[in-house]
């Protein structure tokens, strides 16, 4: 099984409140991969909106984005673009 990981950093003036928390989960349901979100000394399932929303992550907070899976290379790439877009 392949695994892939990333450090990426919220926007200052984003948290990761509803709007973009759907729009990561969203994203990260269209891979096979299993992902799951680190902040705050928390972990959630990529792939669910409440765990992502429990994160608490406010602007600026670091996310460290993991995927294991045949595509969790790009699944972590994608994901991190996504993040860096967020405004």
């Amino acid at each position: 099984m392949r695994e892939s990981s990333e450090l990426v950093r919220l926007p200052p003036s984003v948290a990761l409140h509803a709007r973009p928390a759907g729009a990561f989960v969203r994203a990260a349901a269209s891979f096979a991969a299993t992902i799951e979100v680190c902040a705050n000394g928390k972990q959630a399932n990529g792939k669910s909106i409440l765990e992502i929303l429990g994160l608490g992550a406010d602007g600026g907070s670091e996310l460290t984005i993991s995927a294991s899976g045949d595509d969790a290379a790009a699944a972590v790439s994608e994901l991190a673009e996504l993040v860096a877009t967020f405004s």
